[in-house]
């Protein structure tokens, strides 16, 4: 299995073969991890804004400054509540030294990457200002 590559940028730059892991509107939504309250969160990155999102303390969280998936060989499958799957790619950890994972929701027509937090049992996905939790989600692995 390869390990995951993520290579810092900033203020909405892509690096070469960043992973998709969504769309809005036609746009892509890259997956990207951001650093907020002594945590590595997952989140989304849309080009276009100049910055990505990451979703913590029930919030959309702006950074212009995070770290893109790159160069990864991965798949969707769809899970719920927590029930990870061995090969799910941790994307980053809380606070407390919780794994999280990189997950993704459909959402007012748009196909979103947030996180999964096991404890929670759901996916948090950043979206309009807010941290919104759903229980059924697809999680990215490592093929």
């Amino acid at each position: 299995m390869a390990s995951a590559c993520w290579v810092f940028s900033s203020n909405g730059d892509v690096p070469p073969d960043a992973f998709v892991g969504g769309e809005d509107n036609g746009e892509p939504v890259f997956v990207v991890r951001g650093s907020l309250n002594n945590s590595q969160v997952p989140g989304k990155l849309l080009s276009s804004h100049g910055c990505c999102y990451v979703p913590w303390g029930g919030k959309e969280n702006p950074l212009t400054e995070y770290e893109v998936l790159c160069d990864f060989n991965g798949m969707w499958i769809d899970c719920s509540g927590a029930n990870i799957p061995p090969n799910a790619l941790t994307g980053g950890e809380t606070e407390d030294g919780e794994p999280l994972y990189v997950g993704r929701v459909f959402h007012d027509g748009t196909l979103t990457v947030g996180k999964v937090q096991p404890s929670h049992g759901v996916c948090y996905v950043p979206y309009g200002g807010e941290e919104l939790p759903y229980q059924d989600y697809q999680i990215l692995v490592e093929c």
